[in-house]
């Protein structure tokens, strides 16, 4: 509740500020004003990822708030303006239009979701606009290279990878899969049959449920008649949390394992005492790691947002933020939006905080980081 009213309370101020300092008047590039940068948003704040939006929304602005205290970029302020679609993919469309020609935004970030992503590549193109740090590990958003999008969180794929590898050297070859009917599914599961070919494992046993919805009761049926060694899950936080207890419930017992796009704190509280033992991936460190610079640097701004300490979705907003903030820094005190994927495309190697990031004319990747972490007792994620 304090997330949502966090982000609803920015959405409003963002509103005022667009109008008082007058972001629509004339300038040489859209969005750009002598005291601000506009930045567009569309993502789900309703609809089954919509806690996980909002904590990484929630973390995204913390990074702006704690730039715009310090007088900003080249002394503009960085204003994030927001609109939910809904994890639709026809109004992440509308709300992108809206976006580039009405509230006429210098670049777009943190939008959430594949098919919603893909949905709006043709329009980032033809406006020339740059998009950074969708959320999504997508492969269709590597290859072939959209030059206007901008990766910040590795491939679905290399998670799957790094899952499907650990538990085979346990032992376990007989997989099954829950997935959801679209796009984001279809990639995860392409990388489940191609690591399993490459390990030899015997053909994944493969369930869908709707997308957008939590009907999984058919899933867990059909996953259970199989009786697979463990079971990997596609889903967005909603379903996912449905079908665990929908499997429990029906007697499954065998080991999960989710992607980190459910790897929230709200989500693994929603399993209760079923949420001990569940595999999930992760893409960034653990937020309490103070080993790391960038993660050091988000502990210090969630003193104020204590409610976002142990969030991942949270830290993703805020690293997230940051390659934004530095790519604007690069683009110089005149910045343009073709300035701007120039600046981000000299980032090869370059260091954030403790983790690499890498972009270049020919790749958007961002950064290369995951790992295997379990949930232990009382909700502790542990590596």
């Amino acid at each position: 509740m304090k997330v949502m009213k966090s982000v609803c309370r920015h959405a409003a101020v963002a509103a005022i500020l667009y109008a008082a300092l007058g972001l629509a008047a004339s300038h040489a590039e859209p969005g750009v004003t002598p005291g601000a940068i506009l930045i567009g948003q569309s993502a789900a704040l309703t609809g089954t990822p919509a806690e996980e939006v909002k904590q990484a929304t929630a973390g995204a602005q913390l990074y702006f708030d704690g730039i715009n205290k310090k007088g900003g970029i080249h002394g503009r302020k960085i204003i994030l303006e927001t609109m939910d679609d809904g994890f639709v993919p026809k109004r992440t469309v509308e709300n992108t239009k809206k976006l580039i020609e009405e509230k006429n935004v210098f670049a777009l970030f943190l939008y959430r979701g594949t098919p919603t992503t893909e949905a709006v590549l043709p329009m980032i193109t033809e406006a020339k606009i740059p998009l950074i740090a969708p959320v999504t590990g997508a492969s269709s958003l590597h290859e072939p290279m959209p030059r206007y999008l901008f990766n910040v969180r590795t491939k679905y794929r290399d998670e799957v990878g790094v899952i499907v590898r650990q538990i085979s050297a346990m032992g376990m070859q007989r997989l099954a899969a829950v997935a959801s009917n679209d796009s984001f599914g279809e990639d995860a599961l392409a990388g489940l049959k191609a690591a399993a070919k490459e390990r030899n494992l015997p053909e994944p046993v493969i369930a869908k449920y709707e997308r957008n919805t939590t009907a999984v009761e058919g899933a867990a049926k059909a996953i259970l008649a199989a009786q697979p060694q463990a079971v990997l899950m596609f889903c967005t936080a909603k379903p996912c949390e449905a079908f665990i207890h929908e499997y429990r419930r029906q007697g499954g017992f065998q080991p999960l394992f989710a992607l980190s796009n459910v790897s929230s704190r709200s989500f693994i509280q929603s399993l209760g005492e079923q949420a001990r033992g569940l595999g999930l991936t992760q893409v960034f460190p653990n937020p309490g790691n103070i080993t790391i610079g960038v993660v050091k640097e988000f502990i210090h701004a969630v003193k104020d947002a204590p409610e976002l300490a142990e969030s991942y979705p949270a830290l993703e907003g805020f690293i997230s933020a940051k390659v934004l903030a530095e790519g604007l820094r690069k683009a110089g005190a005149s910045p343009t939006r073709e300035g701007l994927v120039a600046a981000l495309e000299s980032f090869r190697g370059a260091d954030v905080g403790g983790l690499t990031l890498n972009y270049s004319p020919s790749s958007r990747d961002g950064f290369n980081f995951v790992e295997l972490t379990v949930v232990g007792r009382r909700g502790a994620v542990v590596r």
